[in-house]
């Protein structure tokens, strides 16, 4: 494992054994610390910090798993289809392609008890530095922990629009849902605040924490999303936001795409602004390739473990990947496998099993594996696209989050960082916010129009550049970007595409109400001050 990154893991570790990820509201500050043990030094106030990064990779749910199945399987860059019955799993992935899930929904449920477990963890760390002793580390650290809150605040007013806004620890009484215009006014007004003491430091100490560069990408996000979630364009302050990380130059596109997501990625990767580390063994949550592969690719990649078949991409989006020479092409599976060394991957079989439609006598042949875009079905009412050897695979599969021969064998999680915020997104929200009505602005002596920004990625991944750019164009150019990284939904709801077709999901533009999630039933339950969202 890369040494930098082991530091970092072993890091985070350390303190969530010291001090627990509890979602509870009441917890006794004063049963964990006294006035002779709170943080004084850099490394007591890491400590104290790192459950909070805990929850965010894996709090139980996963950021790389559930949140991002929440994330992408409502959208059309990743769908899991049921295969004889096998990944139906009580219709939970079928219920997120074709936007039926409901107030029960385990996602819908997990990913509210994930972020609002962030959120309650950085309202104790802040109630606890607040009573402890000043010294030149604790603005750092409080700045740190409300970038931090802000940050899961964020993905709980994506998601969920409307929630209650909690900034007290112990809270005393049930807390109320809050118009998502007031959320995003105290994200805003939290990571305004924190700027001044966040660190601006870009190195192995500071790579996976909230830096002073993570609250400009948030702030920069928020604003371009700001039209739909306030109904205020904001887009000449996304331009400022992107801009206050572009003229600082600490951040560069890696000559080489497909490093910034193989499991040796870290702090060397010099476009990541902001990125959840995962371990295989220390820090676990990434599932990709036991979800997204084959058995019979197993030994070409040399994964420690069977991989499943069910995580896939559809071919309305498989379709973007579509430029010469564009290296993005390579992070997708699709067609007849061979090995490294040019060989086929060969299975020996029966016709039967490769192909349950096959009616004739049945044989025993050697077939050249072959994955296949299409994902016709044999079940509509459960989305199942068969077991047969074909069926299995059926639906092109993503490499980009690339195998890691170094995988945990027994639980299957893999080391790859999952980056949340890097310079290609930035690049793109700039461009996008340029083509909404903002001015192009000019860096380090270049007129960035978004021509030029687009050009910018495009050149990186070796496809041609562009002269023009529609918004319609560069909503396919994030697609190719940024596939798989947790912002397609994001997207398409900003691009009024949320409720188009794709793959088995019919276009229904009378359910804009599904653009956020609904309050789970179970905290419904437990708070009647909350509020369930229209529609629900």
């Amino acid at each position: 494992m890369n040494i930098m990154k082991r530091h970092i893991f072993l890091s985070a570790l350390l303190p969530a054994m010291l001090v627990t990820g509890c979602t509870k509201l009441d917890v006794n500050v004063e049963s964990q610390y006294t006035s002779g043990n709170f943080p004084s030094t850099s490394a007591s106030y890491a400590a104290a910090i790192g459950p909070l990064y805990t929850q965010l990779a894996n709090g139980g749910i996963s950021y790389a798993v559930e949140y991002w199945r929440a994330q992408e399987l409502s959208t059309d860059e990743a769908i899991i289809p049921a295969r004889d019955g096998n990944y139906d799993d009580n219709g939970q992935y079928r219920f997120m392609h074709m936007h039926t899930w409901g107030k029960d929904h385990p996602y819908v449920t997990g990913c509210w008890q994930w972020g609002f477990g962030g959120i309650n963890t950085a309202n104790r760390l802040l109630s606890l530095f607040s009573s402890a002793p000043d010294n030149a580390t604790k603005p750092t650290a409080i700045a740190e922990v409300k970038a931090m809150r802000s940050l899961f605040y964020f993905f709980m007013m994506d998601l969920y629009g409307n929630v209650p806004i909690i900034d007290t620890f112990p809270v005393t009484g049930l807390p109320a849902t809050q118009d998502r215009k007031k959320v995003f006014e105290f994200i805003e007004s939290n990571l305004k605040s924190a700027l001044p003491n966040l660190s601006s430091a870009v190195d192995a100490s500071t790579y996976g924490h909230a830096t002073k560069w993570m609250a400009f990408a948030l702030l920069s996000k928020m604003y371009l999303n700001a039209e739909y979630y306030t109904g205020t364009p904001r887009y000449t302050e996304a331009v400022a936001m992107a801009d206050s990380i572009l003229i600082n130059n600490k951040f560069s596109l890696d000559a080489d795409y497909a490093s910034i997501f193989k499991p040796d990625n870290g702090p060397q990767i010099k476009e990541t602004i902001f990125a959840i580390p995962y371990d295989a063994n220390l820090i676990q949550g990434n599932h990709f390739t036991r979800f997204g592969l084959h058995p019979y690719l197993q030994a070409k990649y040399s994964i420690p473990f069977r991989p499943s078949v069910a995580l896939s991409t559809i071919p309305d989006f498989y379709a973007y990947f579509n430029l010469a020479n564009d290296i993005r092409n390579a992070t997708w599976l699709n067609g007849k496998q061979y090995n490294w060394d040019g060989t086929p991957i060969m299975v020996a079989t029966t016709m039967k099993s490769l192909d349950a439609t096959y009616s004739g006598t049945d044989y025993n042949i050697n077939w050249h594996v072959e994955i296949t875009p299409d994902l016709t079905l044999v079940k509509s009412a459960t989305m199942d696209v068969g077991n047969d050897i074909k069926g299995q695979l059926k639906g092109v599969r993503s490499i980009k989050f690339y195998p890691d021969p170094n995988a945990n064998a027994s639980t299957r999680y893999q080391g790859n960082d999952m980056p949340v915020f890097r310079l290609a997104d930035i690049l793109l929200m700039k461009a996008e916010a340029i083509l909404r009505g903002a001015t192009a602005t000019t860096v380090n002596s270049e007129l960035q129009t978004a021509p030029v920004l687009v050009t910018k990625v495009r050149t990186r991944a070796k496809a041609a550049g562009v002269t023009t750019i529609d918004l319609q164009g560069l909503l396919d150019e994030r697609a190719r970007e940024l596939a798989w990284e947790g912002w397609r939904r994001n997207d398409l709801i900003r691009f009024n595409k949320f409720e188009d077709a794709w793959g088995f999901k019919t276009k229904n533009t009378s359910e804009t109400y599904k653009r956020i999630y609904p309050i789970p039933a179970t905290e419904l339950a437990l708070n009647p001050n909350l509020k369930q969202n229209l529609g629900y």
